[in-house]
């Protein structure tokens, strides 16, 4: 897992040295950069102060980091408006930023993912305002979905689409002259609206864009709401007016079509022009796994988040499901299974699994704080046993749980002012971590944090934890040094499940070997070698093991 910086590179931006298949196992370790580390004092986030912690992130020791998007934005929803692709907002800096986080980076053998938005642009986009601005008829409306609307004096949305964040997934413009006019498409916040990616125009721009970062020396992309960008030809009803319930569930005319994949194709094209091993990640919500599996084609992208992983609750017959038919899924198409526990839409796992099971990924509830902190490390230590690549959210590895009391005054989450839409209980995952014990902000800033801290963030910070032992920070190092020290670790397509008492996981890689209780009692099972690494405190006699409830163990056979 090793990666050295290399000077041989052809590239006139330095890159980490070629390591065949680096993706295959990697762990990715996602920045929201608003929360991560503020170098200016304003409160907010910043590239130079990712760029500051990446040695942080280098002793952690993950492969790469994922940022959150960081373009010129309105920031209507937290950078996923775009206004300019090839600009760096000002809030977190410069192009001269991005290229010293990039550069130095590579400098400390990490990559670097940069989130790409495709779907939808903001409604400050140059093309859409001109859009608007020309009114009907303007060529600039063909390159996203304006239509007319329905009624006698098109009062009506063109159909009966839904907005993820909540109500009609339609506005109406106000034409030049004045008057209500036509009505466009806008899956999320009507300040997204929704690119035509049947116009070519549309296309040429994401094919430039590519490239753009590319050649600033980016290593991959993650592509976010992949399963968008095509819609049903003629936008028909969906006939639904509980549409959210079906997400997930069925294909719908406006996510998972297949025309998304020509797409991929020939971004696939490009990519594998650059040197370095470059990734694509999708964002692909899917009804099955079984279709998650489309996007990652030999010839499309190289890796799709793992929805119905994360979704799982703290549950051995669940868990074992969906890792069966997750590794059946990725067999036939030979790329690597992925595994999530947290994300930046999501309520953290040692919130959720602190919570009874059936509640959802966005929990308003603190639920039993330890238990979840248990199941949560043990959670980690079974999802880096598994084949793959997997990906830590920020804070994760501090312990950190979401914030549930978060006043309604300082919510920044757009589905939360927008009624029947997601939960809007987002900016709990998105609180501002903690580096130190004291300080404004705990040491992510000098002028305070963008949304407030709860008053006991500094013991679960940084400095409280770092080189304490069984500290949550301290098990994430020792995981992923195991991880990337042990043959039988990282990728491969395959486990072998031993017999376990009922609740219990238990499955061997090689020499290696995982056990993970998920039940509220100790549990007897033999001692499989030595131990490498524990959640909890194990005892061993005889050679049987006690493992505790909610742990999960690590051995070597060898």
């Amino acid at each position: 897992m090793s990666q050295q910086h290399s000077s041989a590179e052809t590239s006139a931006v330095a890159t980490v040295a070629p390591r065949r298949d680096w993706w295959r196992d990697a762990v990715i370790y996602q920045v929201y950069p608003r929360s991560f580390a503020d170098s200016n004092g304003d409160g907010m986030g910043d590239l130079e102060g990712v760029r500051s912690r990446l040695p942080y992130l280098r002793d952690l020791g993950v492969d790469a980091v994922w940022l959150s998007p960081f373009y010129a934005s309105p920031q209507a929803d937290a950078g996923y408006d775009v206004a300019d692709y090839r600009a760096v907002d000002p809030m977190f800096g410069n192009l001269l930023d991005a290229d010293a986080l990039i550069r130095d980076a590579h400098e400390l053998g990490l990559r670097i993912i940069v989130d790409l938005v495709p779907n939808h642009s903001s409604d400050q986009h140059e093309w859409f305002k001109r859009a608007v601005a020309e009114g009907p008829g303007s060529p600039l409306r063909e390159r996203y979905h304006f239509r007319p609307g329905k009624g006698k004096n098109g009062e009506l949305p063109p159909n009966d689409w839904e907005s993820i964040f909540g109500g009609p997934a339609w506005t109406r413009v106000t034409e030049p002259d004045g008057t209500p006019g036509e009505w466009y498409l806008h899956l999320f916040a009507p300040e997204q609206p929704d690119f035509n990616w049947e116009h070519p125009a549309v296309g040429d721009e994401f094919r430039s864009i590519l490239r753009f970062w590319l050649d600033m020396g980016v290593d991959g992309f993650r592509i976010d709401v992949a399963h968008g960008l095509v819609k049903a030809d003629g936008l028909p009803d969906l006939g639904s007016h509980d549409q959210l319930k079906l997400l997930g569930n069925d294909v719908m005319p406006f996510f998972d079509q297949d025309g998304v994949h020509a797409i991929y194709r020939q971004w696939r094209r490009i990519l594998d022009e650059y040197s370095g091993e470059r990734i694509f990640v999708a964002e692909a919500w899917t009804p099955t796994i079984e279709r998650t599996a489309n996007y990652v084609r030999p010839d499309e992208l190289h890796q799709a988040f793992n929805f119905q992983y994360l979704g799982t609750y703290w549950d051995a017959a669940e868990l074992r499901t969906v890792i069966d038919r997750t590794l059946e899924a990725m067999r036939p198409v030979g790329a690597p299974a992925t595994w999530v526990l947290s994300n930046h839409d999501v309520t953290r796992h040692a919130t959720r699994f602190a919570n009874p099971p059936g509640l959802g990924t966005q929990i308003r509830t603190a639920g039993d704080r330890d238990l979840g902190l248990r199941r949560a490390r043990a959670a980690t230590l079974l999802m880096l046993a598994l084949p793959g690549s997997a990906y830590v959210y920020q804070g994760e590895e501090l312990g950190l749980p979401d914030v549930v009391d978060l006043p309604d005054e300082v919510r920044q989450d757009p589905a939360y002012f927008r009624g029947a839409g997601q939960d809007g209980f987002r900016d709990g995952c998105r609180v501002p971590i903690p580096w130190t014990r004291e300080g404004s902000s705990y040491g992510f800033g000098t002028g305070g944090s963008w949304l407030p801290q709860p008053e006991n963030w500094g013991e679960l910070s940084v400095e409280a934890q770092q080189g304490v032992p069984g500290s949550t920070l301290e098990l994430y190092r020792s995981a992923l040094a195991v991880r990337r020290s042990h043959p039988d670790l990282g990728a491969g397509e395959a486990v072998e499940w031993l017999r376990a008492p009922e609740g219990v996981l238990a499955f061997r890689r090689g020499e290696f070997v995982c056990v993970a209780n998920t039940t509220g009692e100790s549990v007897i099972t033999p001692a499989y070698g030595r131990v490498l690494l524990a959640s909890g405190e194990v005892t061993e006699a005889d050679g049987k093991t006690k493992v505790p409830a909610d742990t999960t163990v690590w051995w070597t056979t060898a």
